[in-house]
């Protein structure tokens, strides 16, 4: 709905969106957040079959089964331990069973990469692939996922941006103390669908056409990998310019930027890296039991 604020010149909506699709409790139920996830791998398991049917990959289906797998675990635990270890490490300490009371919340993208980056070491292993041919594939179904996630965080309501007063500001309840008037509340930046838009659409494109139209994830393996974490890195902190900071800045950065710096590394290595073009594609071994 829109309200009138005698506060501010302009009207803005409310966010007033549930964060489950079904409820049926106060905390039970089926959320968005959870569906985004189940959404985000169903589509890059989807993307890696048809360029396996394409010819670009030696993974086949089970294969392609068994990635995912070790991704989910992957981006799950990596995600859940990353929040708190980046943002609240002190809670843990206080409290180690809020690491599976999952739906309070708390995944850090930053710790996902970790995840991922440990589910890749173990795949390239187990199916005998190069890692930075694996890791390529990985880069260019990723941002799907991370769309899906920030139009979640949306939909929740949480990571609200700071306070604005454009056109298409946004009130969140939740960005004030409970019980203050909807009028006192200040307007803010939809920081998670800016987010939504540059780290998940942006980079999906991007990575899909360095796929397509570049001969990199066969003669420079590893180049697409990154490309994608420089420009993930690029779009993050720009996003972070219009999102409130969830804890304490680290050298006058916000956590999401200082922690991008990492990725700023990792793709530079990647880049000087020298890689040679992959030999003939052969069918990935089978995993050993």
């Amino acid at each position: 709905m829109l309200t009138s604020s005698t506060t501010f010149p302009l009207s803005y909506w409310v966010h007033d969106l549930s964060p489950f699709l079904i409820r049926f409790s106060d905390t039970v139920g089926i959320r968005y957040y959870g569906l985004a996830y189940l959404l985000g791998f169903a589509i890059a398991w989807w993307l890696l079959n048809s360029y396996g049917r394409k010819g670009l990959t030696a993974l086949n289906r089970e294969n392609t089964s068994d990635l995912m797998t070790a991704l989910v675990i992957g981006v799950m635990v990596g995600g859940r331990l990353g929040y708190f270890m980046f943002y609240q490490p002190g809670q843990v300490m206080s409290d180690p069973f809020i690491l599976i009371r999952v739906w309070e919340g708390g995944m850090a993208s930053h710790g996902g990469f970790l995840g991922v980056a440990l589910a890749l070491a173990w795949s390239a292993r187990s199916f005998r692939l190069p890692w930075r041919h694996l890791s390529d594939l990985l880069a260019t179904v990723s941002p799907a996922g991370i769309f899906l996630g920030r139009v979640a965080n949306f939909i929740n309501g949480e990571l609200w941006g700071r306070t604005t007063q454009v056109p298409w500001a946004v009130i969140f309840p939740e960005s004030a103390p409970p019980g203050t008037p909807t009028q006192l509340i200040e307007p803010r930046h939809p920081s998670q669908l800016y987010a939504a838009v540059l780290e998940g659409l942006l980079l999906l494109g991007l990575t899909q056409w360095l796929l397509w139209k570049t001969p990199w994830l066969r003669q420079k393996p590893g180049r697409i990998t990154g490309v994608f974490l420089l420009a993930y890195a690029v779009v993050r902190s720009i996003s972070e310019l219009y999102r409130e900071p969830d804890a304490g800045l680290i050298l006058g950065l916000t956590r999401g930027t200082f922690y991008s710096l990492f990725l700023v590394l990792g793709g530079i290595v990647l880049l000087l890296l020298p890689s040679k073009p992959l030999p003939p594609l052969t069918p990935a071994a089978p995993q050993k039991s």
